[in-house]
């Protein structure tokens, strides 16, 4: 018992990351921090609103995000930026999950939308446990980043109805698109207006007065503006009335039947989420220098979102733009989300009342301006010069999300990186090393150099990725060919397997055919760097028995080779 005690305390700050900043936490970093959680609590408001209204919930909805969000991301996560909120991705992928199980009322979309949460947070906090902190690596970023554009279209085309005051139509967003074209003439031109300025006066604060919380500063503006003119009168769509107090902690009651069919969706929101959260994460662990992990991230991000869904607010994900604004309030330490939690909490229980003229045009004007943001144009061009390939994989996504929907252009999205990384891991560039003048002892691929010299009667392969059960045939097949192309005619070849530490059975039963077929040839095999597991593993499958000459370099191969007596 004694000795367990000085364990338990020991593992607290890793399992409660903020065990360890805040009793080293200076007192000239508070006023910064403060500064940065007034600055977010202004930038959140505003924003966990309009995606409320994105994600078919109500209003209060995304303030019941940020009370559990923000505190529980500050006690467990590891970063000292990252301002972890709802988001427009995940707010879409909520919508158009939820609406696709066609709930038969408010109550039963928004328990629906609660389990959604809820399932993608035990997602977040077992993928975490079991340190699969990696898994995104698996979605290339073309892939991410047409998934996000797509995203960002297919927002601003879901929010023209508001911005003009027409009826939302049906279908993807191409149908959505030419209903408001078709509509055009029902424009409610009040709507359109107060829409339009709230539009213009966003980007305009964000291009001439950056360090304002633009969002904060319309919305003020819009709720006086709707007050004192009683837009609500004049064909002006307002939130209306947004509950006081706390909400009620409680578990969604759902059919277990609907709970499953949200468990797709939940693992491809916590993949999304996770992307977009770890890359923003990243970005400022960098810039300030310091180490992010990711699988404590997954467990923060996780308790977050279960505490959202327990609240009934929204899927909580880390925000590239959400945390820049931290990050550029000077904020030091996660402080600066605990100050905009405690913000939170004040306006939950005193200052709805405020949103209840709000337009909803004022919310559409908001969540296109926060989504023109993932439209990087610029990026696809980078990509589209840098590797054609990928940019089209990323278009692909793209037009998936807009033309299908955006749970099958994510699993569109997911299949493609997966195939790609297979494609190129099946069909690894075999190099053909030759001897460098300059540099006694190096090699260097002969394409690449072309001062390197090829050994006389000697092949030196190295493929370039480890060889495996997916490229052991194309490497098998590609090395025979070089032997029949060589002129002059090899006696030896020496394959160097350095990228290998292990090696499977396919691949020692690839190698053992292309000892047997060279020597049909009267062509000898060596293999060089063949490292201690792959070598085990070639040793009980029986390779040994056929390729006996293993060198532990390339010098002793090429000696090995040359020496007349072998």
């Amino acid at each position: 018992m004694s000795q367990s005690k000085p364990r338990t305390t020991a593992e607290l700050p890793r399992l409660i990351p903020a065990l360890r900043w805040l009793p080293s936490y200076q007192r000239a970093w508070l006023a910064r921090d403060s500064i940065a959680g007034f600055t977010i609590w202004g930038l959140l408001i505003p924003e966990m609103i309009a995606y409320a209204s994105l994600a078919g919930l109500s209003p209060q909805a995304g303030l019941y995000t940020l009370l559990a969000s923000l505190g529980l991301y500050a006690l467990f996560g590891t970063s000292r930026q990252l301002v972890v909120a709802g988001t427009s991705a995940s707010a879409v992928l909520l919508f158009s999950t939820v609406t696709a199980l066609h709930p038969k009322d408010s109550a039963h979309y928004a328990a629906l939308a609660a389990a959604l949460v809820l399932a993608t947070g035990a997602f977040f906090i077992v993928a975490g446990l079991c340190r699969l902190g990696f898994i995104t690596q698996f979605l290339s970023r073309p892939v991410m980043e047409g998934f996000v554009f797509g995203l960002a279209i297919f927002v601003t085309i879901s929010q023209l109805p508001k911005l003009f005051g027409l009826e939302k139509g049906e279908g993807d967003s191409i149908r959505q698109l030419a209903h408001v074209i078709a509509n055009l003439g029902q424009t409610s031109m009040s709507t359109l207006a107060v829409g339009a300025l709230s539009l213009a006066a966003l980007f305009a604060l964000e291009r001439w007065a950056p360090k304002l919380p633009g969002g904060l500063l319309v919305l003020a503006v819009a709720i006086i503006v709707s007050w004192s003119l009683n837009l609500s009168h004049h064909g002006v769509a307002t939130v209306g009335h947004i509950p006081t107090g706390l909400p009620s902690v409680s578990l969604p009651h759902v059919k277990a039947a609907d709970f499953w069919a949200l468990i797709p969706s939940a693992a491809g929101m916590m993949l999304v989420i996770f992307s977009e959260a770890l890359g923003a994460g990243q970005s400022f662990a960098d810039k300030h220098r310091y180490r992010l992990d990711p699988n404590q991230e997954m467990v923060a991000i996780g308790l977050a979102n279960v505490g959202s869904g327990f609240l009934r607010g929204l899927a909580a994900g880390g925000s590239l733009s959400q945390t820049a604004v931290n990050d550029g309030a000077g904020a030091r330490s996660q402080l600066s989300s605990m100050v905009a939690a405690a913000l939170s909490l004040i306006t939950v229980l005193a200052l709805t009342p405020l949103f209840t003229d709000l337009p909803e045009a004022v919310l559409a004007a908001l969540i296109i301006h926060a989504v023109s943001h993932l439209m990087k144009v610029a990026e696809m061009r980078r990509f589209y010069r840098l590797m054609p390939r990928e940019f089209w994989l990323g278009m692909l996504t793209l037009v998936s999300v807009i033309t299908l929907d955006v749970l099958p252009a994510l699993i569109i999205g997911v299949a493609m990186s997966i195939l790609m990384l297979v494609y190129r891991a099946s069909r690894p560039h075999l190099s053909v090393l030759g001897a460098l003048p300059d540099a006694p002892g190096a090699y260097a691929d002969v394409e690449r150099h072309p001062d390197a010299v090829p050994i006389p009667g000697i092949l030196i392969v190295r493929p370039n990725a480890p060889l495996f059960y997916a490229n052991a045939q194309a490497v098998q097949d590609g090395i025979r060919a070089l032997v029949s192309q060589s002129r002059p005619a090899v006696h030896t070849v020496l394959l160097d397997l350095d990228a290998n530490d292990e090696i499977d059975i396919t691949s020692v039963e690839a190698l053992t055919k292309l000892a047997a077929a060279l020597e049909r040839s009267h062509v000898r095999l060596g293999i060089v760097h063949l490292h201690g597991p792959a070598r085990d593993l070639a040793e009980r499958a029986g390779l040994l028995e056929h390729v006996t000459d293993i060198h532990p370099n390339l010098a002793f191969a090429i000696a090995w080779a040359e020496d007349p007596a072998f």
